[in-house]
């Protein structure tokens, strides 16, 4: 069962992942225009100044977001595959049930570079985006996911399978 329980978290990771890239794609000009805003530096009164940059440029935002988006994608991707490799290896040998675990471990610390490095370390920290609502409400999200990944990464590579 702890098996079957570590395959279905890692594929969650991923599906996840997969969930939030698609509908930034479905809605890519809102994503767009939520993450042009956060780095413009735009309604910041609590902390209006920085000792960093803010930029109104189109190009940094669609660079911003296409650098989310890949790091979605790859945290669904090796999310998925990461799910279906602990699937297939349920049966299997302790040492290869734990060799099946590196796409999940990848998924897992893929996802905390994502929502942790980019939303809280950038977009909340560099960015100051806690400021605004619009920041706000990315920032938890953000937070929820980079924990839950990072509990689950912490639970499947325990080795007592």
């Amino acid at each position: 069962m702890i098996r079957l329980l570590k395959s279905a978290l890692v594929l969650f990771i991923g599906l996840h992942a997969l969930f939030y890239a698609l509908q930034n794609i479905a809605n890519i000009d809102a994503a767009l225009g939520a993450l042009a805003y956060v780095v413009s530096g735009a309604d910041h009164e609590v902390y209006p100044a920085t000792l960093f940059f803010k930029s109104n440029n189109p190009a940094f935002a669609w660079a911003a977001l296409t650098l989310v988006l890949i790091g979605e994608f790859s945290v669904a991707f090796f999310g998925i595959k990461g799910g279906w490799d602990l699937f297939k290896a349920r049966d299997a040998s302790a040492e290869e049930f734990h060799a099946a675990k590196r796409s999940g471990v990848i998924a897992a610390g893929l996802a905390l570079l994502v929502w942790f490095g980019f939303f809280m370390s950038f977009g909340a920290a560099f960015f100051q985006m806690w400021q605004t609502q619009v920041g706000t409400g990315s920032m938890e999200g953000a937070f929820m996911y980079a924990m839950a990944s990072a509990i689950t990464m912490l639970f499947v590579c325990l080795t007592d399978d």
